[in-house]
């Protein structure tokens, strides 16, 4: 072979290695041609005064790479075709005839382009007031490392495929006997379906049971997200106002819908309750018309100085209500678990459906969380954190009430994270943010849980993760800032 290969012995690289890359220069830069057949490694060795094994893990690296071959008989030859062309290919220019042919998306591709998704951004500020978020920082997380260590320790079967499509069934016993003691939910654990939180289970609801241009009625303001998924499967959405009973059923009697969606048990974002008139109400108009009813449980463990009133499913005397709860809230966000409590006869097709879309939630999550439930760790901990809320709820109606008095109507104070508030000021919602921003609160607007243009001044105010001193702090910035444009 006429080409030069230095080798230094002194040299901190393996012979080997520089042997690879001597040869793999000379192939880049043209001295060794394509298809140029090379000596044997006895030959090469012999050559270079090197061991026969250092040849053969220089040539075994190129092989491997792509830039030698070996054909049996013949000996080791370069490629044709070494890797580094590949890389540097250019693309094929189109002729003048060529057809361009977009990619055509589905019924429901196109609908869903066509869904405003965006989100209204969280406000950072040094106090904010954002909702939905638990207080992650009361968490027992001492408690769930053990649990989690119960299973890493002896368990090996979290770690292999899971086969039961409805999710597991510890899990599913200990959810059913709570949602028994605690909501009056009557159902057994074959009924549940485990879902990866709410999103899941409203996502399977619209496509099994909507077509395009079917109906569905929702709260008007709503939870944004349900409206989301029901009109990118391209539902007709019948909003339905709500005041401070809840859903007005009334409005229902006359819209031709197959489905409703509601939160009765603290309406979002206004924290209405369905009185218990209307909830009869609803139930019988669902019996009457064979409609299904979708009941969004949200965050029901966290109610104030009454007793709560049972679900709807527990009341309902049909098979009219799909009922919808998640541990997102009550637990920590991260854990997304949720459930979905179905009728018998729709139990066999969600299970279907969910186990094409989504094979099995995490193991070993769904087995501690069964622990946690039926070792009575959940109950106690809602009871904690219940108190907890309950302070911080009672700090942050006080402050509204005394730093803004009549200029300040607070919402379904009784129950949940969060409150509605309506600010009475003749400001637009655009410069009530900007104001308490300047003084380092964050605000949420209400108005895009609104099917129109919603009166101004609507805010929602989540106090789980603030303090005491930080609600007051917050009110009381907030309240100054807009009386000095006043």
């Amino acid at each position: 072979m006429d080409i030069a290969i230095a080798l230094s012995p002194h040299s901190a690289i393996p012979l080997h290695r520089q042997l690879y890359e001597e040869l793999r220069r000379a192939i880049l830069s043209g001295r060794l041609l394509p298809q140029q057949r090379l000596p044997s490694t006895r030959e090469l060795a012999k050559s270079l005064g090197v061991s026969r094994t250092t040849v053969t893990l220089g040539y075994e690296q190129l092989l491997s790479e792509g830039y030698l071959k070996t054909i049996i008989g013949s000996g080791t030859f370069v490629c044709a075709q070494i890797p580094d062309d590949l890389l540097q290919s250019t693309p094929t220019e189109a002729g003048e005839k060529a057809a361009h042919f977009p990619i055509s998306l589905s019924q429901y591709g196109e609908q869903l382009a066509q869904t405003d998704l965006s989100l209204q951004a969280e406000p950072q500020a040094e106090i904010s007031f954002r909702y939905g978020r638990p207080a992650c920082d009361r968490f027992p997380l001492e408690l769930w490392r053990k649990l989690l260590a119960r299973y890493c320790r002896t368990d090996y079967q979290w770690l292999d495929y899971a086969f039961d499509p409805l999710g597991y069934l510890p899990l599913r016993e200990a959810i059913a006997l709570y949602l028994g003691r605690s909501r009056a939910v009557q159902c057994n654990s074959d009924q549940i379906l485990l879902t990866n939180g709410t999103q899941q289970a409203l996502y399977l609801i619209s496509r099994l049971l909507l077509n395009t241009g079917d109906a569905i009625a929702l709260e008007d303001p709503g939870y944004l997200s349900a409206r989301r998924i029901f009109s990118s499967q391209g539902a007709n959405i019948f909003p339905i106002p709500v005041d401070e009973s809840g859903l007005r059923v009334a409005q229902l009697i006359d819209k031709p819908v197959k489905l409703v969606y509601v939160t009765p048990s603290h309406q979002f974002p206004t924290g209405a309750i369905l009185s218990l008139p209307r909830r009869l109400e609803l139930l019988a108009w669902a019996q009457q018309t064979g409609a299904l009813i979708i009941e969004d449980d949200y965050d029901s463990e966290y109610r104030y100085g009454e007793r709560p009133i049972p679900a709807l499913q527990g009341l309902a005397i049909t098979d009219s209500v799909l009922y919808i709860g998640t541990f997102s809230k009550v637990l920590f966000p991260s854990l997304r678990i949720g459930y979905l409590v179905l009728p018998k006869s729709l139990v066999s097709i969600f299970a279907r459906a969910k186990w094409l879309s989504d094979r099995q939630l995490p193991s070993l999550e769904q087995r501690v969380l069964a622990d946690f439930i039926a070792e009575g760790h959940l109950e106690r901990h809602l009871r904690q954190m219940r108190s907890h809320y309950n302070q911080l709820r009672q700090v942050l109606v006080e402050a509204l009430k005394r730093y803004f008095g009549d200029r300040a109507t607070i919402l379904g104070e009784n129950a949940g994270i969060h409150l509605m508030v309506r600010l009475h000021f003749n400001l637009s919602d655009d410069e009530i943010l900007q104001r308490a921003a300047k003084v380092g609160v964050g605000l949420l607007s209400a108005q895009s849980h609104y099917f129109s243009i919603a009166e101004p001044g609507q805010f929602i105010f989540g106090y789980s993760e603030l303090t005491q001193t930080q609600i007051q702090t917050g009110i009381r910035r907030l309240a100054m800032a807009l009386e000095e444009i006043n």
